[in-house]
């Protein structure tokens, strides 16, 4: 069964050379163990990144 995902929008309009552009970002609403869980995952995927990268930013 596939789960539904509820998204938090945010929008805002600013000005860039006399034009007016809208921005909207959209956030998804995660309960807090789907938070920490993809807190986790990212933060694990980084360390992968930099351990296997991190001498070449010497």
């Amino acid at each position: 069964m596939a789960q539904t995902v509820t998204y938090e929008r945010e929008t805002k309009s600013v000005v860039f050379q006399g034009k007016t552009i809208v921005l909207e970002n959209l956030t998804p609403v995660l309960s807090p163990k789907e938070k920490e869980q993809r807190k986790k995952e990212i933060e694990q995927r980084l360390y992968e990144v930099f351990s296997k990268y991190g001498d070449s930013f010497h």
